[in-house]
């Protein structure tokens, strides 16, 4: 028999990538331009020309060079250029043997829980929350804490994760900016939070660690900070991806950094070393590892994603839709048209507007849209937006009085 866990997942397949299957069987149905396919966060910025120039100069090198093993945490220049960068753009103390490099921010997160925790140990989560973060929290035997953020503005509610951390906490995942709401969470409160769990670290004489999971970080609007959680609490695993930052998401290129700041950070970092070594996760590609070294600091295409976020945010607007107004990454989080989210994002679907519902983000009500598509795609979604709001409206004049 095959592990049974193991076939449950593999037998409900994820939401998000099943709804993207289905706009790629949609289209060649019906032609691309009349779906819209607004459920996956994959980059349609593309990667910056200094990407590209770095692999078409990497190509240069001998075959055995480019495409060798490396060590298993990475190349030695490559995790110094990360750890120069961090140290250079952060002021915090980050070495070569501070990183590890992985194959995206999946990976990180996965290696960092399997380093951090045991069997029985909980993890708080702050929903809504990117779904596979359950996953891979119940795979390593740990339960998964959902704290609600506050359901008026999306931030940290900071008295619910007082309340819900035990003698069993062992990590909170914090994402800013966030996926699926856009939230980014100010400095004020990530310092209220440092001190609640140096206050519980002092309680229980036992370390908290906050993973800080940051594949959206460089991807923030109208100047708003997005503070580096390392420098406001000693106890963070930073969970880094380029798939965003440079429009990477196929190549599955990241890291795991470990500050000095950390307690027992050398032995930290050893765990980390040694999960990466059992989940198999070792010598992450090595091109692009090389890639990373001469790309550290290139900047995002932020702007791309600014000029996507106002003409679908004023296009919803004009037509009654409410919503969070996203401070990063390329989401919005927008009221669904009645209190079932799964029905609405279905009644959308039949407009050709593929959604996705809030219930696999831990709350209800709410659809994830991605708008990190071309802008024709957002231009020419209105009229099925329209027709959306449309058939609402009918249905609700349909409703006997009182009802």
């Amino acid at each position: 028999m095959v592990n049974q866990k193991m076939y449950l997942l593999g037998s409900a397949p994820s939401e998000i990538r099943e709804i993207f299957s289905y706009g790629l069987a949609r289209k060649a149905q019906i032609g691309a331009d009349r779906v819209f396919d607004f459920s996956l966060g994959n980059p349609n910025v593309p990667a910056p020309d200094a990407v590209r120039d770095a692999i078409v100069s990497l190509t240069e090198l001998p075959p055995q060079q480019l495409h060798g093993y490396t060590p298993a945490q990475g190349l030695p220049s490559t995790r110094q250029a990360i750890a120069a960068s961090i140290s250079r753009r952060f002021g915090v103390e980050a070495k070569a043997d501070s990183i590890y490099l992985t194959v995206g921010a999946a990976a990180s997160l996965d290696i960092s829980l399997t380093a951090l925790c045991d069997p029985g140990d909980e993890v708080i989560v702050i929903a809504p929350y990117f779904p596979e973060y359950k996953m891979w929290i119940e795979a390593r035997e740990c339960t998964c804490v959902e704290v609600l953020t506050r359901q008026d503005d999306f931030q940290l509610d900071l008295p619910a994760i007082e309340a819900a951390i035990t003698h069993r906490t062992k990590a909170i995942i914090i994402n800013s900016p966030n996926n699926p709401v856009g939230s980014v969470y100010p400095r004020e409160a990530l310092q209220l939070l440092a001190r609640v769990l140096e206050s519980k670290q002092r309680e229980y004489d036992a370390a908290i660690y906050l993973i800080s999971d940051e594949p959206y970080r460089e991807i923030a609007y109208a100047g708003i900070e997005v503070p580096y959680i390392p420098c406001l609490y000693p106890n963070t695993i930073v969970c880094y991806s380029y798939s965003k930052s440079l429009s990477l998401p196929g190549e599955r290129i990241g890291y795991i950094y470990v500050s000095e700041r950390v307690q027992d950070a050398h032995r930290v970092y050893a765990a980390v070393c040694g999960a990466g070594r059992a989940l198999g996760f070792v010598c992450a590609p090595a091109l692009f590892q090389r890639v990373i070294e001469r790309c550290v600091d290139v900047p995002s295409d932020v702007e791309a994603y600014a000029e996507n976020r106002r003409l679908l945010t004023e296009g919803l607007s004009r037509l009654g839709y409410e919503y969070v107004e996203p401070q990063g990454a390329f989401y919005l989080w927008v009221k669904a048209l009645e209190p079932d989210a799964e029905a609405f994002a279905a009644r959308a679907k039949a407009h050709e507007i593929l959604l996705v519902a809030s219930d696999g983000f831990g709350t209800k009500g709410w659809a994830r849209i991605g708008y990190c598509v071309s802008r024709d795609t957002i231009v020419d979604s209105m009229p099925a937006f329209a027709d959306l709001m449309a058939e609402y409206r009918r249905l609700d004049s349909q409703q006997p009085a009182g009802v």
